[in-house]
């Protein structure tokens, strides 16, 4: 669930709760000033969705690490979005085309790629629907990476090194 969709879901079930203290009778004169028309709602997933579909991201480290964090909620990937750009400064700098062309990984064929400095074949292991295939993609390399470090280290958060 995004940050935004967090805090509506928040404030909408403060509301509810006060409602409920109130009565069934308040609950149900509420209902149309707080925009509902039914008695059915939207899953989370849904509203989740729409958030996610309705934000635009600038094309920066910060909208890109953003909207990571996004779709890793969607997928219930944990991670920070102070785990991600500590670990984005130590690999890469922020750069989204580093390559790493000298370690053991670029000798043996397959050179670290990206933010998040991943291999194609970790990348590929651990990419998450959704997003590209591309491993210099920003979004798709941070996530990918931090889906592996979830399975590897519980979170991008226990990160501290070369992993």
């Amino acid at each position: 669930m995004s940050a935004i969709s967090h805090i509506c879901h928040a404030r909408t079930n403060r509301l509810a709760r006060k409602l409920a203290v109130a009565g069934t009778g308040a609950a149900v004169l509420a209902l149309p000033l707080i925009g509902a028309t039914t008695a059915s709602a939207a899953t989370p997933a849904a509203a989740t969705t729409a958030t996610t579909a309705a934000t635009a991201y600038p094309d920066t480290l910060d909208g890109w690490i953003r909207e990571s964090l996004d779709v890793m909620a969607q997928h219930g990937i944990p991670g920070t979005y102070e785990g991600i750009h500590r670990n984005i400064m130590r690999e890469s700098s922020g750069n989204p085309l580093a390559i790493n062309n000298w370690d053991i990984n670029a000798v043996n064929g397959t050179p670290s790629k990206g933010l998040l400095q991943v291999i194609d074949p970790t990348f590929q292991a651990y990419h998450v629907e959704g997003t590209s295939w591309d491993p210099y993609d920003p979004v798709a390399n941070i996530t990918a990476a931090c889906n592996y470090a979830a399975d590897r280290y519980g979170s991008m958060d226990n990160v501290f090194s070369a992993y």
